[in-house]
This record gives C-alpha cells, sequence and structure tokens, in this order.
C-alpha cells in the first residue's frame, strides 16, 4: 500500500515560509556506459527551527492548499537551485503543474503564445550555467495530463527540454500525448523493484525501445545496488540515478533568500 504525506502542522508550515529554511540535494544521473556524470537533478529539502528534515512531499502536500503560497516556496526553490548548481553539467529540475499555473497562466494553448513570460521561464532562460531540463510529474488526473503538455509545449517554444518523470509509478497513469513530447522518460524505482517480473519488464522493454526509435533518452531511477545497475544495463537504460552514486548537498539555513 503506497503512503500518504501525512498533515503538516500549520504552525510548522508558516515557519517555512517565513523563514524559508530550505536546502538543495544535487543527484548526479548516471551514464550507463560510462560511469560518468551526465548530469545533476536538483531536488528541494526543507528544514525545522532545529534544522531538522522535513520530508518534502509533506510541504508540498501541504502547500497544494494554498497556490499563490506554492508558487512562492517552488520560485524560490528554482532560484536557490540554480544558483548553488554544479556547473557545465545539465541540470533537471522538478516543476509542478500548480505551482506553474499559479501564477495566472491559462490552461489552454493559448498560454503557449502568451506574450508575458511566467517567472519560471524567465528564469530558465536567464540561468547561463546550465542547461535546463524541466521534470513534468506523470499522475493520474487528466487535467493534469492537459496542462503538462501545455507547459512542454510552451518550454519547447524555448527550446527549454522536458523530461517526463515517475513512469511506472503506481500512482500515475501514462498520457501518450505527454510521453511523445518529452526529451527523457524516466522511469520510477517500481521498475527496480519488479525486475524479476518477467511480464512486467515486457511493458518496460517496449517502452525502451519506443524511445530509441523516437529519439529519446532513458532514465532509471532507485538504482541503489550493483545488482540493479546491471540490471538497467541488460534492458538498454541510458542514464541512471540512484543512492549507488553519492549525492551533493547545500545545507540549510543560510542562503540570502
Amino acid at each position: 500500500m503506497t503512503s500518504i504525506a501525512p498533515i503538516l502542522p500549520p504552525k510548522l508550515l508558516l515557519y517555512i515560509l517565513k523563514a524559508k529554511n530550505y536546502g538543495v540535494e544535487y543527484q548526479p544521473i548516471i551514464a550507463v556506459e560510462t560511469l560518468e556524470v551526465f548530469a545533476y537533478e536538483a531536488l528541494s529539502r526543507f528544514y525545522d527551527e532545529a534544522n531538522n528534515p522535513i520530508p518534502p512531499d509533506h510541504v508540498y502536500k501541504a502547500l497544494h492548499h494554498n497556490p499563490l503560497s506554492l508558487f512562492q516556496v517552488e520560485l524560490a526553490q528554482k532560484k536557490l537551485q540554480l544558483k548553488h548548481a554544479p556547473k557545465n553539467f545539465k541540470l533537471f529540475v522538478n516543476l509542478d503543474q500548480d505551482s506553474y499555473f499559479a501564477y495566472g497562466d491559462d490552461v489552454t494553448e493559448q498560454s503557449v503564445t502568451a506574450t508575458e513570460l511566467n517567472p519560471f521561464i524567465r528564469l530558465f532562460l536567464e540561468h547561463g550555467d546550465n542547461e535546463i531540463v524541466v521534470e513534468l510529474i506523470e499522475n493520474s488526473e487528466i487535467n493534469d495530463a492537459k496542462m503538462s503538455l501545455n507547459m512542454i509545449k510552451l518550454m519547447a517554444s524555448y527550446n527549454i527540454r522536458t523530461a517526463l518523470d515517475d513512469i511506472c509509478n503506481d500512482q500515475s497513469m501514462l498520457s501518450t500525448a505527454v510521453l511523445e513530447q518529452v526529451d527523457f522518460i524516466k522511469f520510477d524505482r517500481f521498475v527496480v523493484l519488479n525486475k524479476h517480473n518477467s511480464s512486467f519488464l515486457l511493458l518496460i522493454k517496449a517502452l525502451i525501445s519506443y524511445a530509441q526509435e523516437a529519439g529519446k533518452k532513458t532514465i532509471l531511477e532507485g538504482v541503489e545496488t550493483d545488482e540493479d545497475l546491471v540490471f538497467a544495463k541488460a534492458l538498454n537504460i541510458d542514464y541512471v540515478q540512484g543512492f549507488l552514486f553519492k549525492p551533493q548537498f547545500v545545507s540549510a539555513p543560510s542562503f540570502g533568500l
């Protein structure tokens, strides 16, 4: 059974919003063939008054009840992530659809040609130290898929590449329209956990074959052991990510935000 993030106490959420006690973790994305770092994924980190870590999913779940607060926190996190990123590597950044559209863009084709730049787009375009790849989360809501598709089209219009995250997560459903538009396909750790399920692997191999034929790159998350890495090689995955490879941290609390 999938765990559900508990409700964050209002006092703690207010502290996070006021103190901006944030951190960043940069997880390396490794080329399977060479074992060299191909890119980094920037991950949000939050801390309480004693600098104890707070699970990010708990924070974002609470923030979804207030879209403007979600937008403000997400934008501050992105500024922090870009500021401290390892230079001269591709940088994968997560961008929640609700965060993006909380700024006021319509969830329609009109948003693709809007003349006023969304602050996230402006931030990515002004950043010169890394090539940005925007990760969108695959999930089960039809409206989210529509938002993702519009975001992808807008990113593409500014030559910003995109990735689809959490493929095969047990809470997501696959939108083929979204899958067709992205440059990178990221498979959830669920694939590693089910590596001995031969029927399930038929689907994964078909998706990898599609990616290769369509000129897309694949990334397998949740690689924690040498056995997992061998599994990724056998699947002809392009890149891997997980605890087998040491991340870089930028710790809380002082970032001058």
